[in-house]
């Protein structure tokens, strides 16, 4: 049976929420992000013209766009819109993915026995525009990369489709930079070796790539010849990670144990990022001496950044800590996730503050988890 896999990206998605709240934002540069010294997250296609993109520091970005309006950037509206697209496809789709705030993978496959599986995924778009308003766009095609590149090749509100049998010449004249896996520093290599084009790296021997870019050479060589088995992983709200801590001792030593909250904080976040996952629900469970628990949780705009997280444990640790009682247990869970690889909240964090992660990251990727941390989770 031929796969059908269906790639769909809400349009500016963070602009587009904007522009519902605000119709004047229409047609005009807009920068959703922080401050002078915080990067963007998101920009319409006005600013995009000028060069501006994701990531970039303001300051940089406004240079290039000075007519740019920056909006700091509702999360708590943007993840309620997800959660609102999120449940209109979910109803209509036999499996769904949710690879990020805005982006979702659909396996129509052996559903074009009852529908076009080309018009029941322009109808399930439709929906999503008419009951949220927000703009989307899609591809379909045989795998996840390919429709992938199309729905990046189809934008704005695009409606494309890639046969199986026009999936080489589809990708050949493209950039190898619109391959999903192919990052900054391996396309300055490819590039200074003449390979630009996805024609010429489908041309290049598999066992070539492997030497020059190692053990990923040889998925990079299948992705361009289109070939992609990856599987459509069903969305579930109820995946989770989580931990806890029993004490040796009943305690009532209140900093000690927001210590020891901190550490388990900046290990799961650690966690998070490494295997690209965002939470939206944050759970705090405490145990007395006398055995009672208690849990107290919350619901907050995705992110995996320890310092955003830590606040809601922290803040819902004094809720659930209602009696001066020794405590026996401590445990923290991040429940409500999904892939996304937006690892930080770009709308408060620093272009500082994204480097210091990332170099942290990289440290404890080398030397372990426990080779550097916060002072505050190493407090006892």
């Amino acid at each position: 049976m031929e796969r059908a896999i269906v790639h769909m990206d809400l349009d500016t998605f963070f602009v587009s929420c904007e522009r519902l709240k605000n119709s004047e934002l229409e047609n005009k540069p807009v920068i959703i992000g922080g401050g002078d010294r915080g990067v963007v997250a998101s920009c319409s296609y006005e600013t995009r013209f000028f060069g501006v993109r994701s990531a970039m520091p303001i300051k940089m970005a406004l240079r290039l766009c000075p007519e740019a309006k920056v909006i700091k950037g509702d999360m708590e509206m943007y993840s309620n819109m997800s959660h609102m697209v999120t449940e209109i496809i979910q109803e209509k789709v036999p499996v769904l993915e949710k690879a990020s705030i805005d982006e979702f993978y659909l396996d129509l496959s052996g559903m074009d026995q009852f529908f076009g599986c080309y018009k029941w995924t322009h109808e399930i778009a439709e929906s999503v525009q008419k009951n949220t308003g927000l703009p989307i766009s899609f591809a379909l095609s045989a795998n996840k990369t390919v429709s992938k590149i199309g729905t990046g090749e189809s934008k704005p509100t695009g409606r494309f489709e890639v046969k199986q049998s026009e999936i080489q010449s589809f990708l050949n004249p493209l950039s190898v930079k619109k391959i999903p896996m192919v990052g900054d520093v391996t396309f300055q290599l490819l590039s200074r070796l003449g390979i630009r084009t996805i024609q010429t790296l489908s041309e290049m021997p598999v066992d070539v790539l492997q030497q020059l870019i190692g053990k990923n050479g040889n998925e990079l060589w299948k992705k361009a010849h289109g070939i992609d088995e990856t599987p459509v992983i069903p969305y579930s709200e109820r995946k989770s990670i989580s931990t806890e801590d029993t004490f040796a001792q009943d305690t009532i030593d209140i900093q000690g144990i927001q210590s020891i909250l901190s550490g388990m904080v900046e290990k799961l976040c650690y966690q998070l990022r490494a295997e690209k996952w965002l939470v939206s629900v944050v759970v705090v469970k405490l145990r007395y001496s006398n055995f009672d628990t208690e849990t107290k949780q919350c619901r907050i705009p995705y992110t995996s950044a320890d310092h955003t997280l830590l606040r809601y444990v922290l803040e819902l640790f004094k809720k659930v800590y209602t009696r001066r009682m020794r405590i026996r247990l401590v445990g923290v869970k991040f429940t409500g996730l999904v892939h996304g690889c937006h690892q930080m909240d770009l709308f408060e964090d620093t272009e500082e503050l994204i480097s210091l992660y990332q170099t942290m990251d990289k440290i404890k990727n080398r030397f372990g988890t426990s080779s550097v941390g916060r002072a505050s989770g190493l407090l006892k």
